[in-house]
């Protein structure tokens, strides 16, 4: 697998991968009767963060360049990390997840990195949770319809990650 950073080029094979993963991951929360996933809404949020300096987003592939995950980070913010649906029990989620921290610990000074995930989101929750990530009490809404509770969760980067 293959960590590298994604062009405007690469916005709809990602919305590819990332639509099934959301719309069988968070289909309880966005129903899709009435809140279909918002495909051209996030396609325009993934070119504004692929072109803005304090965003880094990554894209985990297979040698031939097919997407299997995908991420984005601004400074010690984890804004987005996902994979491919085909991919979820395999493990993949897990080294994409320490590959990404390295990365990103070599980009930051921060000690910790800090994300937001749906209250609704157990499966979410169970992963980060397995893999170092405290909850710290913060909460937030999501600017999607019809506005469910995002709870924010930190991690101190290891010093392995430095």
């Amino acid at each position: 697998m293959i960590l590298r950073s994604a062009t405007s080029a690469d916005v709809e094979a990602l919305l590819d991968v990332q639509e099934p993963g959301a719309v069988e991951g968070l289909g309880h929360i966005f129903s899709q009767d009435q809140y279909p996933f918002p495909r051209e809404a996030i396609g325009s949020r993934w070119l504004a963060e692929i072109v803005d300096p304090k965003i880094n987003v990554y894209l985990y592939t297979e040698h031939g360049g097919t997407i299997r995950g995908f991420a984005a980070v601004r400074d010690h913010e984890l804004l987005h990390f996902g994979t491919a649906l085909d991919t979820w029990g395999t493990g993949l989620a897990s080294g994409f997840h320490d590959v990404l921290l390295d990365a990103t610990a070599r980009r930051t000074t921060r000690p910790t990195l800090m994300l937001r995930v749906f209250e609704e989101n157990l499966r979410a929750r169970r992963f980060y949770e397995k893999h170092g990530w405290q909850l710290t009490g913060r909460s937030s809404r999501t600017t999607f319809p019809p506005h469910p509770l995002l709870l924010e969760y930190n991690r101190r980067l290891t010093q392995s990650s430095r």
